[in-house]
């Protein structure tokens, strides 16, 4: 084989290794971008206590299951979280603030999760300054080409001598 029978080789060969590696590299990418807005759009929702926003990143029905810091130990569907939110939010004045720290997004072709932690602060009623630190795991999937949360778990370590959430850790 010649020089330039070699090097079509190679090139036609290359061709076709990045042709088919490129695409899945797209779209993961793409996708943890998609994510990515996603988790801003609900950010911009949950400062404001916009709660038809951040609602608006949740599959709808029953297809959410959420397990939350605040009672009940599970809630199922998106009708039921949305009551968790709104009893979060009304505990605060004003708007709240977010911080998300370490946070990682894997996302494949219609299945993705993140996982970070999270930093809540505002003013109670009554005055009180608030400012935790959270452990958040979601899952999220595709459907009809838009991304939705169909999983929340929202954590925070447990003293078990105590029985008592611990409340004050920092990263």
């Amino acid at each position: 084989m010649g020089k330039l029978a070699r090097f079509a080789s190679v090139v036609i060969v290359s061709t076709l290794l990045f042709s088919t590696v490129a695409p899945a590299d797209t779209t993961a990418s793409k996708n943890e971008g998609e994510v990515r807005q996603l988790l801003d759009r609900w950010g911009k929702a949950f400062r404001a206590k916009d709660i038809d926003g951040v609602m608006a990143v949740y599959a709808p029905g029953t297809a959410v299951v959420a397990f939350d810091v605040i009672p009940p130990l599970e809630r199922v569907g998106s009708k039921s979280y949305r009551k968790n939110y709104e009893d979060f939010f009304a505990t605060y004045e004003g708007p709240l603030d977010y911080e998300l720290r370490n946070l990682r997004i894997v996302a494949g072709k219609d299945v993705a999760f993140i996982h970070c932690l999270e930093r809540v602060s505002g003013t109670l009623k009554g005055g009180q300054k608030s400012d935790l630190w959270l452990r958040v795991t979601s899952g999220l999937q595709k459907m009809n080409g838009r991304w939705f949360i169909i999983h929340d778990h929202i954590s925070v370590p447990t003293d078990f001598e105590t029985g008592k959430a611990l409340l004050d850790l920092k990263p």
